[in-house]
């Protein structure tokens, strides 16, 4: 045997997976050729933070696209996968600002330039860690063309699309109401804002009617915005408050005089049916003060305090500092009437959960409807296609209903808008270069625009700028549009829809042809991961202690499209013990290798031989097909079943007999069966199959770029695969009785066997060399009827009846009849512990109808468990009556 073909005992992975990703990245092997004349496949990966470290959702989401890209590439396909990192402005600008607090430091104290200065270094320092790990763990990513979202290629690109789209005038800046996050400084577009319920109150407030001794009053959650109050609204159909159209009011503490308007949109429900009306902070009484020609009052500044507005004993509070304040006056004037509880939606910034403040000011939009009606026509037309297809209405209902796009964010962090303003004529310049003077006035005093655009902005370029656009590149060429996009739904509105207008608007173009949308990964329970709950699984452990393959099979087969998984290590646990298995298998495989030409004699094959290459044939299809459809889960599922309980259970062991004899036709084909299994299970864990592949007596540079096994017509064969399911019933009904009555497994037994139909005996006697082995009999015998007065332990099966004489020494009785009544009151003591529970009406109205079907459940597998218990004492006294009476 030579020292090439050897493993070793056990499978190291972390040697393993250090010495090939390695060696594919030096290789070049994942590396796509723009000028190939090979059929394309290509994607681009969604772009992780660059402040970002591999958790469980990057893992998921970067293991399903692996799976296919690698199936790709070993059938031939030029494939680019392309991978890079995004700029993130909000999370760099929150790295950043902690370092500088703790030297006593801000952001506007240092100033723009020393801060990006800092950005910069951090990022050329850190900025890879999430790259090195993903190179790491192998992921067949094409690294000679990675990308950055603030590198000069795209920068200029994310330029040019925001000049364009300005000329056309589907950009414009608009004095506006919009959601500013205090925290982390900046506007927030309307879906970075997750609402949460929360347990507030509602506080009337009395407003005095000028020259009346009368009031009404209104019901607020946010108190400390009545100081901008610039009017009183109520319903032109409410006959309780017709009275008081068109009348005055006083502002409670401030003593200013506002109008009472009416408007449809109040709501006559909701509180006295009365509402104050805050053009400055509020999104719909900004649209009620246009209307009405309302002053704007601005109380609480972008920061989330106090202004100068609010008046001098409530400036420079917290919002919610000025709201106690301001219910304490309020309460002293003998305005306060009631206070209730209340629970309403509050909207929180998605980064770092602080409560928004909805804010006036200057901001820069995108006019998305008309790039929308494109975006929602390939759709509807299939052009683009969602799997699972239920995505789609998800994906409408946004588009249909989809509001103009805020993409100016007050961070220093990103890619600074492209606009100028002149200081002397106020001239607003909008350009890809910076202007040498004003186009209207000639003067050089010109000032470029502070903010910088909404990092989804650059983000939706992704699948064409990535590919060298504007430029007419081959890379662009070849390359797009993109295959498949494969993405979390949580980022459908974010990052799917706008790549998709701005692909079809830049490009004339759809930006990829399918999107799959793959699920949360949740823990055992199906709980959301956090810190907070204490059951967040770090991938990076997990890979220390399972290794990377059980990781990556772990995902890939708990990930049906579109759903949650529920995740736990016990999981990785298991398919660890899968890949030691594969090991074992291969290792047995390469220690009876011997030198020469492997070659199959089709007269040579054994029922054993035909039998793997008929249900390999098959897997390969089946797993074929499933990739196809994007069934990464229930190909992993049906290569797993295959590998382990036949190849490994059944079809190396059944090898055995005919490996003593030196059969090179069995030997040929049992390597070329793993050559092919390695093949198939390469794209899902693709170290240990590379590891062992390199020990087998082919040749090629890697299991990498080998090609992917085709099933082949004419190798399946249905009547082998029958025959073979005579004697696996027969083998795994021995197997039973013999585990059943405790007989110990080197004791070799005789087997009597009586046939149900005619014609299945020759079958049987000609391979009884595969029954004698796997279940270890001394002699079988075809009988025409078992003699009533042997003592026997019986079996059956579909085609058979199989009875196991009982010899001196055999069984003890004795001792299994104790065991067998101990397992029996076990059961029924269980049993009763469950009936108890099952009758009780306040377990049956309270407990959760999930639980009430496990409970269920158990006792019915509880009363199979009996039963068995049962029949075997019942046969065992039988036999022993027997016995004693002979």
């Amino acid at each position: 045997m030579n020292q090439k073909h050897v493993l070793d005992k056990a499978y190291n992975p972390k040697q393993v997976e250090e010495k090939w990703s390695q060696f594919w990245i030096d290789e070049g092997l994942f590396t796509a050729e723009a000028s190939s004349k090979k059929k394309k496949f290509s994607m681009v990966l969604p772009p992780p933070n660059v402040t970002g470290s591999l958790h469980m959702g990057h893992a998921l989401c970067f293991t399903l696209p692996d799976v296919l890209v690698r199936w790709k590439r070993m059938q031939g396909y030029n494939v680019l996968w392309l991978p890079g990192t995004d700029h993130a402005s909000i999370a760099v600008h929150n790295v950043i600002e902690k370092r500088i607090a703790q030297k006593g430091l801000s952001r506007e104290r240092i100033g723009r330039e020393e801060f990006l200065k800092m950005a910069w270094e951090w990022k050329e320092k850190y900025g890879g860690v999430i790259i090195n790990q993903l190179k790491k763990l192998g992921f067949s990513l094409d690294w000679t063309r990675e990308r950055f979202t603030m590198d000069d290629g795209f920068s200029y690109a994310v330029n040019r699309v925001f000049v364009d789209l300005y000329r056309e005038g589907l950009i414009y800046r608009d004095y506006y109401m919009v959601n500013r996050c205090p925290h982390c400084g900046t506007v927030l577009s309307d879906i970075e804002i997750e609402h949460k319920e929360m347990k507030s109150q509602l506080y009337y407030i009395k407003y005095p009617l000028v020259d009346s001794q009368n009031h009404v009053v209104v019901a607020t959650t946010r108190p400390e915005t009545m100081l901008g109050d610039t009017a009183v609204a109520v319903h032109p159909d409410d006959e309780r408050y017709t009275r008081i159209h068109g009348q005055k009011l006083i502002l409670p503490v401030t003593g200013r005089k506002i109008p009472v308007i009416t408007d449809e949109r109040v709501e006559r429900e909701f509180g006295t049916g009365v509402v104050k009306v805050t053009p400055s902070h509020d999104p719909v009484d900004f649209e009620l003060g246009k209307k009405h020609n309302l002053e704007q009052v601005t109380v609480i500044d972008g920061s989330g305090k106090m202004t100068e507005e609010a008046g001098e004993e409530f400036r420079g509070l917290d919002r919610f500092e000025g709201r106690q304040k301001i219910v304490r006056e309020l309460k002293k004037q003998g305005f306060l009437e009631k206070v209730e509880d209340y629970q309403h939606a509050v909207g929180h910034c998605y980064r770092c959960k602080t409560a928004i403040e909805p804010h006036l000011s200057w901001q820069w939009f995108v006019k998305t409807k008309p790039l929308a009606q494109e975006a929602i026509r390939v759709v509807e037309e299939g052009k683009i296609k969602f799997v699972p297809s239920n995505w789609a209405k998800i994906y409408f209902d946004w588009m249909y209903n989809i509001y103009d796009w805020c993409i100016s964010r007050q961070l220093w962090w990103g890619h600074r808008i492209p606009a100028w303003y002149c200081q002397d004529c106020g001239k607003m310049m909008v350009a890809l270069k910076a202007p040498q003077k004003c186009d209207q006035c000639e003067s050089s005093h010109l000032v470029q625009d502070e903010d910088v655009l909404d990092t989804w902005f650059s983000s939706a370029l992704w699948p064409f700028a990535t590919l060298g656009w504007p430029g007419k590149t081959e890379d662009l060429e070849t390359f797009y549009p993109t295959d498949l996009m494969s993405t979390g739904f949580d980022i459908i509105f974010f990052w799917v829809a706008r790549m998709i207008m701005m692909g079809l608007k830049f490009m004339g173009e759809i930006p990829f042809k399918e999107v799959y949308i793959n699920g949360l990964v949740r823990d055992f329970k199906k709980r959301k991961m956090s810190k907070s709950e204490g059951n967040i699984i770090d991938p990076l452990e997990m890979v220390k202690k399972y290794g990377t393959d059980a990781l990556r099979f772990t995902l890939v087969a708990l990930a049906a499209p579109g759903m949650d998984i529920s995740l736990s290590e016990e999981r990785m646990v298991g398919y660890r013990a899968f890949v030691n298995k594969v090991w074992n298998a291969s290792r047995f495989v390469l220690m009876n290798l011997e030198e020469g030409e492997l070659k199959v004699e089709e007269e040579e094959l054994t029922l054993a031989d035909r039998w793997i290459q008929s249900r390999l044939n098959h897997i390969i299809k089946e797993t074929n097909q499933a990739l196809q459809q994007y069934r990464m889960y229930e190909a992993a599922e049906k290569i797993y079943h295959f590998v382990w309980h036949e190849f490994c259970d059944w079809y190396v062991e059944m090898v055995k007999p005919s490996l003593k004899q030196r059969s090179w036709t069995s030997l040929s084909v049992l390597v070329e069966s793993l050559d092919q299994i390695l093949r198939l299970l390469h794209p899902f864990m693709p170290f240990v199959t590379e590891e062992i592949w390199q020990h087998l007596p082919y040749s090629g540079k890697s299991l990498a770029v080998a090609s992917f096994p085709q099933s082949r017509k004419g190798k399946e064969d249905p009547r082998v695969e029958r025959e073979m399911k005579l004697l696996q019933d027969v083998i795994t009904e021995v197997r039973t009785i013999r585990a059943e009555n405790r007989i110990h497994p080197h004791k070799r037994v005789p087997l009597w066997i009586k046939v149900k139909e005619k014609g299945h005996e020759e079958s049987l006697l000609h391979h009884q060399v595969y029954i004698i082995a796997l279940a270890n009999i001394r002699e079988l015998k075809i009988k025409e009827d078992f003699p009533q007065e042997k003592k026997l332990l019986r079996g059956v099966t579909p085609a058979y009846e199989l009875a196991v004489p009982v010899e001196e020494g055999m069984i003890d009785f004795e001792k299994e009849k104790q065991r067998l009544r101990k397992e029996l009151a076990k059961v029924q003591e269980e049993m009763d512990k469950i009936k108890v529970r099952l009758q009780d009406d306040s377990f049956l109205q309270k407990a959760p109808k999930n639980v009430i079907e496990e409970t269920q459940k158990r006792m019915d597998s509880l009363k199979d468990q009996k039963e068995k218990l049962r029949k075997n004492l019942d046969q065992l006294l039988s036999s022993h009556e027997r016995r004693e009476g002979r």
